[in-house]
């Protein structure tokens, strides 16, 4: 009985491969994702000709947020802004960028991303964090915390970080530079820099001048 059940659902997707080709799936999930863009655009500070795809986990403060085209959010993403002081925080990405499935990008000072970011799976970008590490401070429920910042980050143009890689406050990653899968970034990088760990370390330095001659 089980194989019959198997054999009949199996002919079932086979039937509905013809009735649904891969090209009109395609096209479906495009335009869904053109009017859930559309439907979003209107609460961001600026959106530019990007897409984000169905659907987003968490969006917060895209009051915010300035974001140019050419950029694809894929599902499951987290953006979030948060005003904690007197002054406005910042989320700017440029252009031509694809974070993948899962990302979580939060600020509450400043975090700015140059074009053609490549993102790997479930990667985290932060300005912030909850509390301090203070004695009073851990006392608390981590959610009571004040959100507090050790100050802003920048990522540059060309920049691929792997799967799985935290990029922390207070740190710039220049231009070109690739982190591993899994690292943490918690100090700066300079561009061309190849790097990896936790904490991120630069492993090797690409000389762009003599690999261009």
């Amino acid at each position: 009985m089980k194989k019959i059940i198997k054999q009949l659902f199996e002919a079932l997707g086979m039937l509905w491969s013809y009735l649904c080709p891969r090209s009109l799936t395609k096209m479906c999930k495009g335009m869904r994702d053109s009017f859930y863009t559309g439907y979003l655009r209107r609460r961001f500070a600026h959106l530019g000709s990007s897409v984000f795809e169905w659907k987003a986990l968490h969006l917060t403060g895209e009051r915010f947020m300035t974001i140019g085209n050419g950029n694809i959010f894929e599902p499951g993403l987290q953006l979030t802004v948060r005003q904690t002081g007197s002054t406005l925080p910042t989320l700017t990405i440029g252009n031509g960028c694809l974070f993948r499935h899962g990302c979580h990008i939060t600020a509450s000072n400043s975090i700015t991303i140059g074009d053609n970011l490549l993102t790997g799976t479930n990667v985290i970008i932060t300005d912030n964090s909850h509390g301090t590490t203070d004695t009073a401070i851990l006392q608390q429920p981590p959610r009571q915390r004040s959100i507090v910042s050790k100050g802003p980050v920048v990522i540059g143009n060309n920049v691929w970080l792997g799967n799985n890689v935290c990029v922390l406050p207070g740190v710039t990653i220049g231009d070109g530079a690739v982190v591993g899968a899994n690292s943490v970034v918690t100090h700066d990088l300079p561009a061309y820099s190849i790097a990896v760990g936790i904490p991120a370390k630069n492993v090797r330095q690409i000389d762009i001048e003599k690999t261009s001659e």
